[in-house]
C-alpha cells in the first residue's frame, strides 16, 4: 500500500461531458497519492432513470434509454471511439435497454439495478479518460464487490465488517501498482443482488470507500468552490468556510446543506480522516478542509435551511402523567421507517417534524396508514409548507444572551417549534417556507461576522 492514500470523488457536473472529464483527470493525475476515484453518473442520467422507473408505458421508457445511449455515445465519439471502450459502453446500454423493453413488475431491486447503471456508465468513461490523459496504470473496479449492504433496496444499510474484508481481499491489491477508478451509489447485498445508498449516496460511498482503505484524505469535487455560510443565491454576502469541524459539517448538511450527504461524515469521523470540498471547474480556488478540532470556534458558524418541511403534532391526555406514549408513538413511526428530524413535547402534545414527500411536494412523508394507527390513540394535526433553520456553531447551548438577539431579530416572523439545547452545535427553528429565506438574510446580517 502506498504510504499516503487519497479518495477522490467527482459528482455529476463533474462527470457531465468530456471536458468536464478531462479537467477531473487533470486533477486526479497532478496527485500521485490519489489513488481511488469515486465517481457519480454524469449530470441528469440518474433523472432520466428514475423517469424510466416510473414510466409504464415500454415505448417512452425505451425513448428515455435512447436519450441515456445519445448521451453516452456522444461522450465516447468526442473521445476517439477506442474500441474497447465503446464495446463496454454499447454493452451496458443493450443490458439497460433489453431491461426497459420488457413488461415487468417494478419492484424496489429492479429499480436499484436500473438506477445502477448511471454510475457504471460514467466509471467505464472516465477511467479510460484517465488511463489515457495521465498515462498511469487505471483499473476499473465494480463497487458492487466491495460496498457490501442489507438487502433494504432503496437506502441500502452497509455492512462495515464486510466492506472492510472485501476491501482487503479486492481492493488494496489493486492499489499497490495502479489508480482505481469506481462507482458511488451503488452497492450489493449478501446474494450479489444491486442496492443503492439512496440519492446523493456516492458521497457516502466515498467515505466508505476511504475508511476501507484508511486513507489519509477524502476528497470531494463538486461545483462549488467551498462550504459556505449559508447558500449564496439566498444571500449574496454569503462567503467560503476554510475550516470546519465534522460536528459542525454534520449539523450542517443534516439542516439542509447540500454540498455533502448528510452521512458522509459518519465513515470520516470513525477514522479521523480529514475531508476537503472543492470544486472540479475551478481547482485553483481555496476550498473548504473538515477536520475534527478547528482553530477556530465560532459561536455561529453558518446557517443552513431545509425546505418541505412538515410538522406533526400528536395530542394525548393519555400523556398526562403516564409512561409509553412516547415509545409508542415512536414504534409506529420506526415500523414504517420515518425518520423524525426534531421533537418537542408537552404534557399532552409532541411535535415533531418530518421531511415532505419528495414525490408529492407539500405532502408529508406520513401515509394514510400511519395516520390511522397514530389516530388509534391521539389526535394528529399536520402543518405543511414549512421550512427549518438552522444556526450552526459551537456552545450554542451554553452561550448566554444568546436566543434574546436571535428571535429579537424575527419579531414579526412567527416560529412555529423551536429546538435548542439538544446539541451545543446547532439552534433550530420552523417558519413558513414564504418567510424562510428573508429570515436567513436577517440571520447572516446580523450574525455572521
Amino acid at each position: 500500500m502506498p504510504d499516503l492514500i487519497k479518495v477522490a470523488k467527482f459528482g455529476g457536473t463533474s462527470m457531465a461531458d468530456l471536458t468536464a472529464m478531462k479537467r477531473c483527470a487533470s486533477i486526479v493525475s497532478s496527485d500521485p497519492d490519489k489513488k481511488v476515484i469515486v465517481v457519480s453518473a454524469t449530470s441528469g442520467t440518474t433523472n432520466l432513470l428514475t423517469e424510466l422507473c416510473t414510466e409504464e408505458s415500454v415505448e417512452t421508457r425505451v425513448e428515455i434509454v435512447s436519450q441515456i445511449k445519445e448521451k453516452h455515445l456522444a461522450i465516447c465519439k468526442q473521445f476517439g471511439n477506442p474500441k474497447t471502450l465503446l464495446d463496454e459502453v454499447t454493452a451496458l446500454l443493450s443490458e439497460l435497454e433489453a431491461i426497459a423493453s420488457r413488461k415487468q413488475i417494478m419492484t424496489k431491486m429492479l429499480r436499484d439495478e436500473i438506477l445502477s447503471f448511471g454510475e457504471r456508465l460514467s466509471s467505464r468513461i472516465f477511467s479510460e479518460v484517465l488511463k489515457v490523459d495521465s498515462g498511469d496504470d487505471i483499473q476499473w473496479l465494480d463497487a458492487r464487490t466491495v460496498i457490501k449492504t442489507d438487502n433494504h433496496y432503496g437506502s441500502a444499510e452497509p455492512d462495515i465488517d464486510e466492506i472492510g474484508k472485501a476491501s482487503s481481499e479486492i481492493l488494496q491489491p489493486l492499489l499497490k501498482d495502479a489508480r482505481v477508478v469506481t462507482q458511488g451509489f451503488i452497492g450489493s447485498d449478501s446474494k450479489g443482488t444491486t442496492t443503492t445508498l439512496g440519492r446523493g449516496g456516492s458521497d457516502y460511498s466515498a467515505a466508505l470507500f476511504a475508511e476501507a482503505v484508511d486513507a489519509d484524505v477524502l476528497e470531494i469535487w463538486t461545483d462549488v468552490t467551498a462550504i459556505y455560510t449559508t447558500d449564496p443565491r439566498i444571500a449574496p454576502d454569503a462567503r467560503p468556510i476554510t475550516e470546519i469541524s465534522f460536528d459542525e459539517a454534520a449539523e450542517l448538511s443534516v439542516f439542509g446543506a447540500k454540498v455533502l450527504h448528510p452521512a458522509t461524515v459518519v465513515p470520516a469521523i470513525r477514522k479521523n480522516i480529514r475531508v476537503y470540498v472543492g470544486s472540479s471547474i475551478h481547482p485553483e480556488k481555496p476550498g473548504t478542509w473538515i477536520v475534527r478540532d478547528t482553530k477556530e470556534k465560532p459561536v455561529i458558524r453558518a446557517i443552513s435551511l431545509r425546505r418541505r418541511q412538515t410538522l406533526v403534532k400528536v395530542h394525548s391526555l393519555d400523556m398526562l402523567h403516564r409512561y409509553g406514549f412516547l415509545a409508542k408513538l415512536f414504534q409506529v413511526l420506526g415500523d414504517h421507517k420515518i425518520s423524525v428530524d426534531l421533537v418537542t413535547t408537552s404534557e399532552v402534545s409532541v411535535a415533531l417534524t418530518l421531511d415532505s414527500d419528495i414525490n408529492n411536494p407539500g405532502q408529508p412523508m406520513l401515509g394514510e396508514e400511519v395516520l390511522e394507527e397514530l389516530q388509534k390513540f391521539s389526535e394528529v394535526e399536520i402543518i405543511k409548507d414549512l421550512s427549518l433553520v438552522a444556526l450552526v456553531g459551537n456552545n450554542l447551548n451554553q452561550t448566554a444572551g444568546l436566543s434574546g438577539p436571535i428571535f429579537g431579530s424575527l419579531l414579526d416572523v412567527n416560529i412555529h417549534l423551536i429546538c435548542h439545547g439538544a446539541s451545543s452545535y446547532n439552534l433550530c427553528f420552523l417558519v413558513a417556507e414564504e418567510d424562510a429565506e428573508n429570515v436567513v438574510q436577517v440571520l447572516h446580517k446580523q450574525f455572521i461576522k
